[in-house]
């Protein structure tokens, strides 16, 4: 477990590292005219956004860990797999429809203009 978290963290940082490049986004930002508030444009930039990104990278690497991990934990903990979703799902779909057409009919209703001659 401990190897598959931390194959995760490496590759997302492995992946944010190539496909994000601070010094061409902030090139093009100038070459653009577009610009961070409080930020100069050129090398500034591009050393604002290494450090965003440094302060990104590490909690959503920690998060995906985490998410890629629950079915792990739960298979370790031997919950039981459910088998009765399609009646649960079914329930839970009619309550919604019946939600959604009682809200609609409350809001004709209200919309009602009766015109006395």
């Amino acid at each position: 477990m401990v190897t598959y978290a931390a194959l995760i963290i490496f590759f997302t940082y492995f992946y944010v590292a190539i496909t994000f490049n601070p010094e061409e986004v902030a090139d093009n930002m100038k070459k653009y005219g577009g610009f961070i508030p409080g930020i100069r444009a050129g090398r500034p930039t591009a050393e604002y956004l290494q450090y965003v990104l440094s302060r990104i990278t590490a909690p959503g690497a920690l998060y995906l860990a985490l998410v890629a991990l629950i079915p792990v934990f739960a298979l370790v903990l031997s919950v039981p797999p459910r088998t009765s979703h399609s009646v649960e799902l079914q329930f839970l779909l009619s309550w919604a429809l019946v939600l959604i057409l009682q809200s609609r009919s409350r809001a004709n209703c209200s919309n009602v203009h009766m015109k006395v001659s």
